[in-house]
């Protein structure tokens, strides 16, 4: 998580033209790099392959259709979080957690940023669209557009926001089965469903923990509004039980067998069982501890996804 620190702004520093390369340089990479969140997109290149995987038969050998899929996914989502940051400079600056990113600290210009935005935008869905193919780079344009134009300004008007930041944030496996297939069948939605629940107890507990920064900013997210936080625990609990049974759907598609069906809802349970804790005691290391079970749950199951399909063979 980013913290507030006072660094030094190169462009009011009046030696700063003076500054030899090799000390200027990195400094600017760096926070260019940083206006991309490669962490958060990480996440969106890691289900992307999910989806991929998932979609793939034996004997599969276009791994560079793969290495395609991932680097224009990268591209659009990275190009999708500069332009997030751009439109929200201003907010984050009133926020502890984002005061030092580069665009509020003032360590890049605006202009830059919305260069480099559009410029990864473009180059990301037009190389899906040359070297993939065109629904995967309408997906990805789709993701763009609900993050940048829905989600961003929804954040400062209503507590839905979180619901409609869920849609971009479940695509990316849908695009990767659809760089495999050339299309959007059952299987691909219920990729889709898995990553949209799961998000909502995963981003509450987020809320939760930086509320006050949230209300300095101005962002209506649902804990915000929500003083006693009787309807955000109750919407951890309702999304995290109906994630078990999404969670299910891969098993009645025949993507997977038994082992997944047993882990999954051990899993789900657990999951629940943390939202519950959370919704209850209404404590911040409660939706610490539910953040922290959440970024282990989703990994772990569709590790476990995968590995039971690769054993089936499927």
């Amino acid at each position: 998580m980013e913290t507030v620190a006072d660094l030094p702004d190169l462009a009011v520093m009046p030696d700063a033209d003076l500054a030899p390369a090799s000390v200027v340089a990195p400094s600017r990479v760096a926070d260019f790099y940083e206006l991309t969140k490669p962490r958060m997109n990480f996440l969106v290149v890691v289900t992307t392959m999910v989806g991929f995987f998932m979609a793939v038969r034996p004997g599969f050998g276009d791994w560079a259709l793969l290495a395609h899929t991932l680097l224009g996914t990268a591209l659009a989502a990275a190009g999708a979080s500069v332009m997030n940051q751009y439109v929200e400079r201003g907010y984050d600056t009133l926020m502890r957690r984002t005061a030092n990113r580069p665009l509020p600290a003032g360590r890049v210009a605006p202009v830059e940023a919305l260069l480099l935005g559009v410029l990864l935008c473009t180059a990301g869905t037009l190389y899906l669209a040359a070297l993939v193919n065109a629904l995967t780079a309408a997906l990805g344009a789709l993701t763009i557009a609900t993050y940048v134009f829905l989600y961003t300004p929804l954040k400062r008007r209503t507590t839905l926001c979180t619901l409609v930041g869920a849609v971009p944030g479940a695509i990316p496996p849908m695009m990767g089965w659809a760089a495999a297939t050339d299309s959007l069948p059952p299987q691909a939605w219920a990729l889709f469903g898995i990553l949209f629940f799961w998000q909502m107890p995963h981003f509450l507990a987020i809320a939760v923990l930086y509320r006050d920064d949230y209300a300095r900013g101005g962002f209506k997210m649902l804990p915000v509004v929500d003083e006693g936080l009787v309807m955000t625990g109750l919407q951890m609990v309702l999304y995290a039980a109906a994630l078990i049974p999404v969670t299910l759907t891969p098993v009645a598609l025949r993507m997977v067998g038994p082992v997944y069906l047993l882990s999954a809802f051990a899993m789900g349970m657990a999951f629940l069982g943390f939202s519950m804790n959370c919704a209850a005691r209404k404590r911040r290391v409660d939706a610490r501890w539910l953040f922290l079970v959440s970024i282990i749950y989703l990994p772990a199951l569709l590790g476990v996804m995968m590995i039971n399909k690769t054993v089936r063979g499927g």
